[in-house]
């Protein structure tokens, strides 16, 4: 079972990626940044779910998780999250989406988890 929950997690995530990568190819930068921080997420619970073999049920849990375990990555995305938010209803840019692809990229290299 865990196997197929990491595959899935995994697929996720290459998914969102994905996802981002078209929306910033096709200048829209909410959905870039929307996908962007879901795949960003996604790479958090998945290193969660191998550490500890839980998965967070929503957001306060997995930034409560990071911030205890993870610090790095906790101050990595915290920040991070509001400009998740943020591209609900405030127009976002290039530099907005390409931060938090950056990030991405960050972040995998340190969980080191391919694409």
């Amino acid at each position: 079972m865990s196997e197929e929950i990491e595959k899935d997690l995994y697929l996720n995530f290459k998914d969102f990626l994905k996802s981002g990568n078209d929306e910033l190819e096709k200048k829209r930068y909410n959905p870039a940044v929307s996908s962007y921080f879901k795949s960003l997420v996604i790479l958090c619970d998945l290193k969660i779910y191998k550490e500890r073999g839980l998965l967070p049920k929503n957001h306060s849990e997995r930034f409560l998780f990071l911030k205890t375990h993870f610090q790095d990555i906790y101050k990595l995305l915290s920040p991070l999250f509001k400009d998740y938010r943020d591209s609900y209803n405030l127009r976002l840019t290039k530099e907005d989406a390409s931060k938090l692809k950056e990030n991405v990229k960050k972040i995998q290299r340190i969980f080191e988890i391919k694409e």
